[in-house]
């Protein structure tokens, strides 16, 4: 493993390499939120030994880049992604994309937007449905609301305590106050209607026991790109990088060609 770093959209970048340079062979790999390279070393050591170069940028804001000075969207983060392909030697002639989570609504958008050097699209896990519930609008305002509320005393030790016991999966309190804006523009941004307009091959690997992305949103996204194919992994939930990274490494591999 090679660790690089780099100035992308004037941030200082880091980004793992993982295998050697084999044509036709180099997978970019996004983590989602909050997460960082890191946890896809298991994975990358794994398919480097089947002749695939693994790229595992840590996304702005994430492990050791650096963070936007102001909050970004996801088109931001799609803008960055495309400078960052641009940059790197080995994405040159072309590469497998994949992106978990909120990396995979990344790679998502981005294969609608830049799909020339995209060999094919793995969404693992990817969380592209941000459907609108009345519940979720109720939780976005309170997240804005907190912020007037800023000055009280002991503020944040009831902001944690509100989270943790009340809202209990979400990443909000768990991410630093510059990215908190971001991560409220991010979960708004609902990528369903663009889905069709994915004309890459794309993989969409899920396991059926996640309960952050269900497998229902893993179908939904399958019937919305052409020729797409849904591979299942029994057991698996939302981190399956972590919980299965035989399997998940396995899959990727054998459809890599």
């Amino acid at each position: 493993m090679q660790e690089r770093q780099i100035e992308v959209k004037n941030l200082k970048i880091n980004y793992k390499v993982f295998g050697n340079p084999a044509q036709g062979k180099t997978l970019l790999v996004l983590h989602g939120w909050p997460s960082k390279s890191d946890r896809w070393i298991k994975v990358a050591e794994l398919l480097a030994v089947q002749n695939i170069q693994i790229i595992v940028p840590d996304l702005p804001g994430f492990g050791e880049s650096q963070e936007p000075a102001a909050a970004w969207t996801i088109n931001q983060y799609v803008e960055w992604l495309h400078e960052f392909v641009q940059s790197v030697p080995e994405l040159g002639q072309g590469f497998h994309l994949a992106g978990h989570s909120f990396g995979g609504a990344l790679a998502a958008k981005y294969a609608i937007q830049y799909n020339q050097h995209i060999k094919k699209l793995f969404l693992i896990s990817a969380a592209c449905v941000r459907s609108r519930t009345a519940a979720k609008k109720m939780w976005h305002r309170l997240a804005k609301m907190g912020k007037v509320l800023a000055f009280l005393p002991y503020y944040e030790l009831g902001r944690k305590a509100f989270y943790k016991f009340i809202i209990r999966k979400s990443d909000y309190p768990n991410i630093s106050p510059s990215m908190r804006q971001t991560y409220l523009n991010v979960i708004s941004d609902d990528l369903s209607q663009g889905l069709f307009f994915i004309k890459v091959p794309t993989i969409i690997i899920w396991g059926d026991k996640d309960e952050s992305t269900p497998l229902e949103q893993a179908k939904f996204i399958q019937s919305k790109i052409s020729g797409s194919q849904l591979i299942i992994i029994p057991g698996g939930t939302h981190a399956l990088q972590l919980g299965n990274p035989e399997l998940l490494a396995q899959r990727i591999a054998e459809n890599i060609v």
